[in-house]
């Protein structure tokens, strides 16, 4: 049985994970796979960006006149770090509403510099601590555009997650009544298609305008732009999304999402990349990712020593000292080829 990441303590394996791949072009062909590129999947937060689509396509982002960065981090799985907090609460102020309007719960942050610094005060934690309070925040820019109900703007029958769900039908290419719907951790609905078709949406955020014309690819470009410019906004310090972007500088949008899930757009080529780890440890996704772009021959050497800890990822012990490394152990398959029994 082959085990495609492998981790080990010491020089022994101790654990392997199995993952998923896509590598699509914009008409969706699968070009590149391993494992099940057609396994059904929630993309989780990976599917942000075109959450996103729908706050431009509105006028919301022009109207409460959004920044480059604003744009990136409606797009944001966040690490809470004070820039994030302020430009969430910044874009809440501008359409005349309160923290308390945000409905996607709380959370530690994964910044625990934040998180001791308002303990140390007495504070508590808040709906901004989210890493999700940036997408939220776009929802609610375009639920008060659209003169909707704020109060349901989460619910799957609310206009607007009609818009999104509109948005990721086209964009990746899957009918929508075919997309089955849950709950996000946040609260808000995540929606369960093909593997390859999330990757597809990601090929054709790379490369918009070879897919389509329109207000919509456009809607597509701004928000790459944004996120490859602002790449600290999507995810934040010492994050794999932020570090892979801005190590390609431009040329990859990445979009992580919970579960062991990781989508890319590789502006150059415009392939589209969805991973899925089976068993949806987070720990085996940069490994995997990182070894699926040396093998479709994105990226240089100097780009991969910039990135060398995510290409073997560490395994630490609680002094920091390293004990393990993960490490890739699979061969992308051209076209869609199922393996059985790995």
């Amino acid at each position: 049985m082959e085990n495609p990441i492998v981790v080990y303590r010491g020089t022994f394996i101790e654990s392997t994970h199995n993952i998923h791949v896509a590598v699509v072009n914009g008409k969706g062909e699968v070009l590149y796979s391993y494992g099940d590129p057609g396994r059904m999947t929630f993309p989780r937060s990976s599917m942000k960006p075109f959450q996103a689509v729908a706050v431009v396509e509105t006028g919301a982002a022009d109207r409460f006149q959004y920044e480059e960065a604003d744009l990136s981090l409606i797009c944001a799985s966040h690490s809470g770090e004070h820039f994030h907090r302020s430009r969430v609460m910044n874009i809440l102020s501008r359409t005349h509403l309160e923290e308390t309007a945000l409905q996607c719960g709380t959370h530690i942050p994964r910044d625990m510099e934040s998180y001791n610094e308002l303990v140390r005060s007495g504070g508590e934690l808040t709906p901004v601590f989210s890493n999700c309070s940036g997408k939220h925040s776009g929802m609610l820019t375009a639920v008060v555009h659209m003169g909707e109900d704020v109060d349901s703007y989460r619910e799957v029958t609310h206009p607007h997650q009609q818009r999104i769900l509109d948005v990721i039908e086209d964009v990746c290419g899957y009918p929508k009544d075919q997309i089955e719907i849950s709950v996000d951790g946040c609260g808000v609905p995540v929606h369960r298609l093909p593997l390859k078709h999330a990757a597809m949406g990601f090929a054709r955020l790379a490369q918009p305008f070879a897919w389509s014309e329109g207000e919509r690819p456009r809607a597509l470009e701004r928000i790459r732009e944004a996120m490859t410019k602002h790449p600290e906004m999507v995810g934040g310090t010492d994050r794999f999304d932020t570090d892979l972007m801005k190590a390609f500088n431009g040329r990859i949008a990445a979009k992580a999402g919970a579960e062991g899930v990781q989508c890319l757009g590789d502006v150059e080529t415009g392939l589209g990349i969805a991973i899925k780890v089976e068993d949806g440890n987070a720990r085996a996704v940069s490994v995997a990712t990182m070894e699926v772009l040396k093998q479709l021959g994105i990226g240089d050497e100097h780009i991969y020593q910039q990135l060398s800890e995510y290409v073997n990822t560490p395994v630490l012990n609680a002094r920091k000292d390293r004990i393990g490394h993960i490490k890739a152990n699979f061969q992308l398959a051209a076209g869609e080829r199922i393996l059985t029994g790995s």
